[in-house]
């Protein structure tokens, strides 16, 4: 009973070793006690945790395909192409299911091979050269009244300029890095005002004024306005209020009074798609990196925007999302030690609501989620490749899921998710 009472470690553990045992051992009857419990164990889990994996959903796979567009079309030098079907998008808010622009990704995928060499080059220590956004600045000068060309180029400055700060606090970064991060902020300005009336009614350069905004003198001044200008562009777009959120901490231009109040009002103008949703997603990455922000949730409130955005938008991929929240980022195995009470309450009780979107949401694995909520909020330059993050998502999820179960699955229960939700059931 001992073994059993861990058994969604030993469980993992036995595939790794199953996996480095030689073939000759695999088969033989060799092994040890130990082993051979492990193997039962993992035998054990795979046939009582049933659940379906998902390794394209369709969110993950609409991204990816718009983006891989848009770096298909710079790569091919058609940026008239790429700009007509920017300005489509942008004009009629096209959007994924879970409300990501497909002109926000079509740009992102322009600019990606050129904003990665640049990070490569910093994280590795190097001096990036130039070429890469000189090539995109030639490429302006022949389109200059081109709003999406424009946004192209000038998001490209913003992110090789957030590659050269990073996210540390201010006076951490070295001066020249602060220099050059301001330099490119400056000229991602020049080029975005020139068409600052058509970011009244355009999402993507809305989106694209909400990027200026940290490099302004004051930022704290207009941070609010700028994204709540864009949000209420496009409210099915949570991406714009995580990074309000996140930008409301104290580290960044804020206040945790200023975070709870601007959650307060994104989720009054966001109710009738998100419910009490707002607030949640405003608060969910400011938690995530930032233990003050708990001080300052309101709790009851946050617990029923979750409800409300499970509700409301019942996709599996805001339930993986979700799911992954709840079951790792805040889970009290993961809390620091040093945590004051107050954040450990708040953790507990977000943590409660695994349960909930286990039981009543949750019908398929997307892996991707999970291994993003296992890396962390800093998970580096450098990710492991696709195949080996769709693994470790999977074991991510699969173990924390089992853990939650872990009484029900030592009585012998079966554990199956589907279209209709949990089922649990007595082992033939």
């Amino acid at each position: 009973m001992a073994l059993l009472s861990n058994l969604p470690e030993l469980a993992a553990q036995a595939r790794q070793n199953l996996a480095l045992l030689p073939r000759a051992k695999r088969s033989g009857s060799t092994d040890t006690p130990v082993e051979t419990t492990q193997r039962q164990l993992a035998s054990r889990l795979q046939e009582q945790l049933l659940i379906p994996t998902v390794v394209e959903p369709p969110e993950e796979s609409t991204r990816v395909r718009i983006q891989d567009r848009g770096q298909f079309l710079a790569r091919q030098e058609r940026w008239e192409e790429l700009s007509r079907l920017i300005r489509a998008a942008d004009n009629r808010k096209v959007a994924t299911h879970c409300g990501m622009p497909h002109a926000d990704l079509l740009s992102l995928g322009a600019r990606t091979d050129v904003v990665l060499a640049t990070e490569h080059a910093i994280a590795d220590g190097f001096t990036p050269g130039l070429a890469g956004i000189e090539a995109l600045e030639d490429i302006l000068f022949e389109f200059p009244d081109d709003y999406a060309i424009a946004e192209i180029v000038a998001q490209a400055h913003m992110d090789i300029g957030w590659a050269w700060r990073g996210s540390n606090w201010s006076h951490e970064i070295p001066a020249r890095n602060l220099a050059l991060f301001e330099a490119h902020f400056e000229r991602a300005r020049d080029i975005l005002d020139s068409f600052s009336r058509t970011a009244l009614a355009s999402p993507l350069l809305a989106a694209a004024q909400c990027s200026l905004v940290v490099a302004k003198p004051q930022p704290a001044m207009h941070i609010a306005d700028a994204y709540e200008r864009l949000i209420d562009l496009n409210p099915a777009n949570t991406a714009p209020m995580r990074s309000l959120g996140n930008f409301l901490l104290p580290r960044w231009f804020g206040s945790y009074d200023a975070l709870d109040l601007e959650a307060r009002r994104t989720a009054a103008r966001c109710s009738k798609f998100w419910g009490n949703g707002g607030y949640t997603w405003v608060f969910l990455d400011a938690l995530r990196v930032d233990q003050g922000a708990a001080r300052a949730l309101d709790i009851d409130f946050f617990l029923d925007g979750l409800r409300d955005i499970l509700y409301l938008q019942p996709d599996q991929h805001i339930a993986n999302l979700l799911a992954a929240y709840t079951g790792i980022t805040m889970s009290p195995v993961r809390t620091p030690v040093e945590a004051p009470d107050i954040v450990r309450e708040v953790r507990q009780n977000i943590h409660s609501m695994f349960d909930h979107i286990l039981r009543e949401n949750l019908r398929e694995l997307h892996p991707l989620l999970w291994a993003e909520a296992d890396l962390g909020p800093t998970p580096g330059t450098y990710l492991p490749p696709r195949g080996a993050l769709l693994r470790k998502g999977r074991d991510t999820a699969l173990n924390a899921i089992a853990s939650h179960f872990k009484s029900d699955i030592i009585s012998g229960k079966i554990l199956e998710f589907g279209k209709g939700g949990l089922t649990l059931s007595p082992q033939a």
